[in-house]
């Protein structure tokens, strides 16, 4: 099947199918990074830090195309904090010693757990979860605070982000209040 008609077929997936498929690429994104930190020394290492990139990226494109219905111009605002963040994480760009991938996602998760907040197909929790990893990934703004708090800011942090991958991959969403708020949007349910 060529790269155009898969596109096409996850184009025209369902709300609750596209979640899960988010969250199985997050889920992907997670697992790989973690074992390229610990079981892939050296050469091997590039694909840790490759391979969930890419799924991240996916991931944050198929969250806009969920929660456009919500609020477009937060879930856009959101994406481009997204996409910059994984641009700089590629690139590993720290002046200073500041990990400015980070404060990127971390505006990224304050919108998508904005809107994820607020969308009346999914329950608020996993959104305030969302916002609150955020929140804590300001931390890495200061790299001595981050130094201090570590690893306790990166496991809350991933609680925070992995509550709403999770319920997206496991619960997907509500398909018919998902239709119901893209309609009121104006967006095509």
């Amino acid at each position: 099947m060529s790269t155009a008609a898969t596109a096409g077929h996850i184009r025209e997936a369902s709300p609750r199918h596209k979640a899960r498929i988010a969250g199985v690429l997050y889920l992907l994104a997670v697992l790989v990074a973690v074992s390229g930190e610990f079981f892939l020394p050296g050469r091997l290492g590039w694909a840790a830090v490759v391979i969930p990139i890419a799924c991240y990226a996916v991931m944050t494109l198929l969250l806009y195309d969920i929660f456009k219905a919500v609020n477009r111009v937060v879930c856009l605002l959101g994406v481009a904090f997204g996409l910059v963040g994984l641009a700089l994480e590629a690139l590993q760009w720290q002046p200073g010693g500041v990990n400015l991938a980070m404060l990127f996602h971390a505006l990224y998760c304050l919108m998508i757990g904005y809107v994820a907040f607020r969308s009346t197909f999914l329950p608020r929790i996993p959104g305030a979860l969302m916002m609150f990893a955020g929140f804590v990934w300001l931390i890495y703004l200061s790299p001595p605070l981050a130094t201090h708090t570590s690893p306790y800011n990166t496991a809350i942090g991933l609680v925070g982000e992995a509550s709403l991958m999770l319920w997206l991959l496991v619960m997907g969403v509500d398909t018919r209040r998902w239709k119901q708020q893209a309609g009121a949007a104006g967006e095509r349910p």
